[in-house]
């Protein structure tokens, strides 16, 4: 059964976390997106999902507006627990498919790093987040060096730092790769090479394969000036969960795009304050669009399915066969822009 909400759910915005910690960093602005889909104008079945997000602790989605020249629109929820999705369809013969999608968004710094002496017992429902599956392996190559990680750590927590490092003294990010990256692990781990959704991935994988519960997050980064196009900032980072605390970030592939960018080695200083800023939080330039694994299952049911990726992009199927995933291909083009508000 389809779960369909008109309105997605729009908290207040937090501005203590955990223990009292004070998020002084926030970042405010109104996101568009303008899609066109260039499908055949006698086309009859046109479908059009894109990523809906909306507010926790740490960022407020507010003042959503929706237009275009679609047969019907709907916000759905989806398999994946707290991810939504805009989906629109074209049922009528068009010269052309527009979608406009605006939103103002409010995000504040996630900073989880006040960790509890001890852990818990892991709750069974996250249990979920250990398992393997064709889009995330945990078995073969990937658990061996996942033990070979973290032999002799004994603690969740533990292990994942040990796996955090690890990914980042063994990758490095391939600025020739297309968007975010394909997300494939065991290509990744072989090459040791990617962007954010591959390094992303491996940790992941590799973090589960160890016994800690992990999952991927799939974000859009918003604007640092006034004004600014923000089609290419869809970025992938991670959480893995601590028993008795919660879900912690980690975003190893932010620190390998920093020490590119600054032409930075492992052993500069500088590279030592990002690895230890980004384990446990992520700064305030980004909203969380959804949340879950590679294969995703969409609602409604794509017909080409799963996935092969996490629900970042806007994703569409022209008569059943589906389009492009990455900006300014042929038939699915659009446009995310940010402007700033006070």
């Amino acid at each position: 059964m389809f779960k369909k909400i008109i309105f997605g759910m729009l908290a207040l915005p937090f501005i203590f976390g955990v223990s009292g910690i004070s998020y002084a960093k926030e970042r405010k602005g109104e996101v568009t997106f303008e899609i066109t889909i260039q499908a055949p104008e006698d086309s009859k079945d046109v479908r059009l999902w894109v990523p809906y997000p909306v507010s926790d602790k740490e960022q407020t989605i507010e003042d959503v507006k929706i237009d275009g020249n679609f047969s019907y629109s709907g916000i759905y929820g989806q398999k994946q627990e707290g991810d939504m999705a805009l989906y629109a369809e074209w049922t009528q013969p068009a010269k052309e498919r527009t979608l406009k999608l605006s939103f103002k968004a409010s995000a504040i710094e996630r900073v989880k790093k006040d960790f509890p002496p001890k852990e818990t017992v892991m709750p069974v429902e996250i249990k979920e987040y250990l398992k393997g599956s064709q889009f995330v392996p945990t078995d073969g190559k990937i658990k061996e060096t996942a033990m070979k990680i973290t032999k002799g750590k004994k603690g969740i927590k533990d292990k994942a730092k040990a796996v955090y490092d690890w990914v980042i003294e063994n990758t490095f990010r391939d600025e020739n790769i297309k968007g975010c990256g394909t997300g494939d692990v065991e290509r990744t781990l072989a090459e040791k090479s990617g962007k954010c959704a591959d390094i992303s991935g491996v940790y992941v994988a590799l973090a589960r394969a160890a016994g800690v519960p992990a999952r991927e997050v799939w974000s859009l980064r918003l604007g640092k000036k006034p004004e600014e196009d923000i089609t290419g900032g869809h970025h992938c980072w991670a959480e893995f969960y601590l028993p008795g605390y919660g879900w912690v970030p980690v975003d190893p592939a932010d620190v390998r795009k920093a020490m590119l960018v600054e032409k930075l080695e492992l052993n500069n200083p500088k590279t030592k304050k990002y690895r230890n800023y980004y384990f446990g939080a992520v700064d305030e330039y980004r909203i969380v669009l959804t949340r879950g694994d590679k294969g995703y299952y969409l609602t409604p049911l794509q017909k080409e399915a799963p996935l092969p990726y996490g629900f970042m992009y806007p994703y569409a199927e022209i008569d059943g066969k589906p389009v492009d995933w990455l900006a300014g291909q042929k038939e699915l083009k659009y446009k995310v822009t940010f402007k700033e508000v006070n």
